[in-house]
């Protein structure tokens, strides 16, 4: 009789526990693409971008026209030319789409680069705000439901509503 109730004061111990632990956790979500997306800063750091890869793109048009004239010239001439400067064409030919292929490869590492760079400071900002929104609504966790398929969630744990008036972003 004595086993019997020690073992059932642990089960009741045991749940009551988890029960108390249960109520203690606090998950919210929130939607960081569209937080970003609604925000106006947004726009200044795609204007920046936009520009930073229109000096790559530029010079990767007229890589490719020299490339497409210097191809049409060697397909014109091509009958009339001796082996050794077919060899000496076709050399800088490749050479020629070498360069361009990668420049292209440098040019969209320093995209990526300059994009990261430039978000930084962005992400930090929705960071600290959602960090900040948890803290005084007392969320212990909060999942970002862009990344996290989230099959059921109930709107009182969404803080977007929250972390935009955070942020000033309507």
């Amino acid at each position: 009789m004595k086993k019997l109730f020690k073992v059932a004061l642990v089960a009741v111990c045991m749940i009551s526990m988890g029960n108390f632990a249960k109520a203690q956790t606090k998950i919210g979500y929130i939607n960081t693409n569209d937080l970003i997306q609604a925000m106006p800063e947004l726009k200044t750091v795609n204007t920046q971008m936009d520009a930073f890869k229109k000096t790559f793109m530029d010079v990767l048009q007229n890589l490719g026209t020299e490339l497409q004239t210097k191809s049409a010239d060697y397909q014109s001439k091509q009958a009339t030319m001796t082996d050794a400067v077919k060899t000496v064409k076709q050399s800088e030919l490749a050479d020629l789409q070498k360069r361009a292929q990668d420049y292209q490869t440098n040019a969209q590492q320093q995209v990526e680069a300059k994009g990261n760079e430039l978000m930084k400071p962005l992400l930090d900002k929705v960071h600290n705000a959602i960090s900040a929104v948890a803290k005084e609504k007392g969320y212990n966790y909060v999942l970002d439901s862009s990344q996290t398929a989230l099959l059921v969630s109930p709107p009182a744990d969404d803080l977007m509503a929250a972390v935009k008036l955070k942020l000033g972003v309507k």
